[in-house]
């Protein structure tokens, strides 16, 4: 069997909101509940399972390859939103997108402050290397 990611739980103040605020902004099929989880699925079937926290939040990255028409359409919604975005995961760069790869790459925090990552290439395919 080979070996694929299948899950994460990612901690919140509130599951359900948090979970509906990920799928709207990647324009992913509504979460739906399991157990104490509100449960986002990407494409290739990797869930991204919120669970509300009982103490503080650490925050995590979670980074997301997309295409150039979904980058367009996430990227939209991130200005509509008017979330602040950046070019750099240290977020110096604000306002600003990347070109890693000969991609493009941007930065934005959820409401849980978790760093999402959107990239059109992946990382080193086109020669990059910080």
């Amino acid at each position: 069997m080979a070996i694929d990611f299948n899950h994460t739980i990612l901690s919140a103040r509130d599951s359900k909101a948090s979970a509906d605020f990920l799928a709207a902004i990647l324009g992913l099929p509504a979460p739906r509940r399991w157990g104490p989880f509100y449960v986002v699925t990407t494409d290739n079937g990797a869930n991204l399972d919120y669970m509300n926290a009982e103490s503080g939040i650490t925050r995590q990255h979670y980074a997301f390859l997309v295409g150039d028409a979904e980058f367009d359409a996430i990227f939209d919604r991130i200005r509509a939103q008017k979330l602040r975005y950046w070019a750099d995961p240290a977020q110096r760069r604000e306002d600003e997108i990347n070109d890693h790869d000969g991609g493009r790459g941007l930065y934005f925090e959820e409401i849980n402050g978790h760093l999402l990552e959107i990239i059109t290439r992946p990382y080193g395919s086109g020669g990059w290397n910080p």
